[in-house]
Formats: structure tokens, C-alpha cells, sequence
């Protein structure tokens, strides 16, 4: 019986339609990038320090520019041990206090010593940015105490898929559940809801990238196999090199978080210009539906099916139905050398 590959070499392993498909199927890639790596705009850190409620207008009425605002009223980085950060402590006064100093306003505070032996006192009243953008870190105060949480909304892109409905399928649906739940992340009203929207973008978002990678790799030649898997990756460097403009020229993180997000809905038109993976219909036993597809491909290239291959059940060879294990990664020579080598590469 002849295998899918056999057939692939009378129809074109990587012509006109397997070229078509490739580069409609990159944008998939680019695509995944502000998912995968957006955190470092979404979750931008800017300077910061503790809001003290009456330091503004201490600072209006003597004038003061932000540096020395800054140099009067901010705890020094140091002074109170290696552990101490002036971006989450703040002088424990009162700075509405009447008769300050504009020249040294601590030294109006009798019974404490120097500066160092101030007491200090976490940033109940919240923080002041320096930054003229926006970012969930800003919104939301994830910084010191809670700064964990950045680190947390970046790992619920961490989640595994899987494929059983079909290559085309999964990618429409994660296509779709991963776009809206994107949309529906820029309007998150509070962090709650914003990791709600995260997590079920992580679930999805992962498969999209992945089932496109498959679909593209099972309708091509095993010589040209290797080279559009690299190619469907340079994709996602594209995707990061496009996003780093966008980042810069929308510094708000709603605004940014929709420019990269609402484009994926045009994704959705796959349905009507992508096919289902042949090889995976075969895997199912659904020969007659995969027979079809690769007459379609023959004829988009320009070619036609044999004869001897219209009315023949295909058969792959090699088993779908075997279980693989973590030792199938390192059990033979070649093996062992791609997965260091990709290990290396991650």
C-alpha cells in the first residue's frame, strides 16, 4: 500500500498550494508572539516610590523639582539595612505637618536623630510611577509585596493541548477561544478578572501555535519537512520584531494588548482557505475524506493523482497507535542528538 509521502511526491511536496497554506499559516506564528513574550510591555516595571499623602503639596509650595522632592522625602537605597528598598518603604511622618523646612523638612520632626534612624512604614497609600504609559503593574500596583503576581500572569500561558478533534479544527476553535478571551483581558476590570481571562487565553493559545506547526508539516514532503518548521519559527521572530514597534508607538497597555489581539480574528478565516491534515484523517481511518483533500492539492498544483492511486485505501505505515515515553527521546543515536540540540536551543 502506499504511504501519504508516496503520494505527496506525485503531487507536489511543496508547491503552489503547500506554499499558499505555509505563508497564510505564518501569521499564526507571528501572532502568538504578544502572547508568548508581551509581559515584558504588559507587565512593564517603571521606577517607582511610595505615595506619602502631603508631600505634593509640600513640594508645590516650596517649589521643589522632582529631584529634590525625591532627595527630601524619599528613604535612601541602603540606609536601613541590605534588605531595606526605598521603591517599598516610606518615611513613617506626617507631611502635612504646618512650619516644615523646604531646606531639610526632617529636621523639623524632634526626637529622631539623623535620617537613617527614621522609622519607616510600608506604602499603605499606594505608589508614583515614572512612567508616562500604563502597564498592569502600574494599574494594579504589582510591585513589591506583590510583585509576584507579574511573574503569575505570565505563567498561565504555561498549558498543554492536545489535538483529537483534527488539526484544522483545533485551530479554529483555539484561534477563536484564544482572540476573545485576549479582548476580554484588555477590559478586565480588576487583576481577579484579568487572570481569569489570562489563564483560559494560556489554554488555548499554545495549541493554535502548535496545530498550525503540525498541519503545515503533514502536508509537505519529508525534504521540505525541516525546512518550513524552521521557517514557521522564524515567523515568531518577526512577530517579536513587530511588536517592539507597536509596544513603543501604544504605551498603554488596554490599548496595546487590543492592536495585537483583534487582528487574530481574521485568523478565523482559515476555515474556508485551510484543509484538514490528510495524514491525521488517515490516522482516524477516514481514508475517502483524506483522498479527496490530496486531489484537491493536485489539482491547486497544477497536477494530477495517478490512476493507481484514486481508488486505493491509504495506509501509514509505522503506528499511530503506539504509546510513546520519555525514553523515546534519548532511546536511539539521531534522536539523542536532536534533543540535546533542541534542549540547547530552549
Amino acid at each position: 500500500m502506499p504511504t501519504l509521502d508516496d503520494i505527496l511526491e506525485h503531487i507536489g511536496e511543496f508547491d503552489l498550494f503547500q506554499k499558499q497554506v505555509f505563508f497564510v499559516l505564518c501569521f499564526v506564528s507571528a501572532a502568538f508572539t504578544p502572547i508568548y513574550v508581551g509581559v515584558i510591555f504588559l507587565g512593564f516595571t517603571p521606577e517607582h516610590h511610595c505615595l506619602s499623602p502631603g508631600v505634593a503639596e509640600l513640594s508645590s509650595r516650596c517649589g521643589w523639582s522632582l529631584e529634590e522632592e525625591l532627595n527630601y522625602t524619599v528613604p535612601e537605597q541602603g540606609r536601613h539595612g541590605e534588605s531595606f528598598s526605598s521603591q517599598c518603604r516610606r518615611y513613617d511622618v506626617d507631611w502635612n505637618t504646618t512650619g516644615l523646612s523646604c531646606i531639610n523638612p526632617l529636621e523639623n520632626f524632634t526626637g529622631y536623630g539623623n535620617r537613617s534612624s527614621i522609622p519607616l512604614t510600608p506604602c499603605q497609600d499606594g505608589w508614583v510611577y515614572d512612567s508616562s504609559g500604563s502597564s498592569i503593574v502600574t494599574e494594579f500596583n504589582l510591585v513589591c509585596e506583590d510583585s509576584w503576581k507579574v511573574d503569575l500572569f505570565q505563567s498561565c500561558v504555561n498549558a498543554a493541548d492536545r489535538y483529537v478533534f483534527g488539526r484544522k479544527l483545533c485551530l479554529i476553535v483555539t484561534i477563536l477561544v484564544s482572540s476573545a478571551s485576549g479582548v476580554l483581558v484588555a477590559f478586565a476590570p480588576s487583576y481577579l478578572w484579568m487572570m481569569i481571562f489570562r489563564f483560559l487565553q494560556g489554554l488555548v493559545s499554545k495549541g493554535s501555535w502548535a496545530a498550525g506547526y503540525i498541519l503545515i508539516t503533514e502536508i509537505v514532503g519529508p525534504s521540505h519537512r525541516k525546512t518550513v518548521g524552521i521557517l514557521y519559527q522564524v515567523a515568531f521572530t518577526v512577530g517579536l520584531l513587530l511588536l517592539d514597534g507597536v509596544a513603543y508607538a501604544i504605551p498603554h497597555w488596554r490599548w496595546l494588548q487590543l492592536t495585537v489581539t483583534l487582528p487574530c480574528f481574521l485568523l478565523l478565516l482559515y476555515y474556508w482557505c485551510v484543509p484538514e491534515s490528510p495524514r491525521w484523517l488517515i490516522s482516524q481511518k477516514q481514508n475517502d475524506k483524506a483522498m479527496k483533500i490530496l486531489d484537491y492539492i493536485a489539482k491547486k498544483n497544477g497536477k494530477k493523482l495517478p490512476a493507481h492511486f484514486q481508488n486505493i485505501n491509504v495506509e501509514e505505515e509505522g503506528g499511530e497507535n503506539l504509546r510513546a515515553s520519555f525514553m523515546d527521546l534519548v532511546r536511539t543515536p539521531q534522536m539523542r542528538k536532536h534533543t540535546f540540540i533542541l534542549m540547547y536551543n530552549w
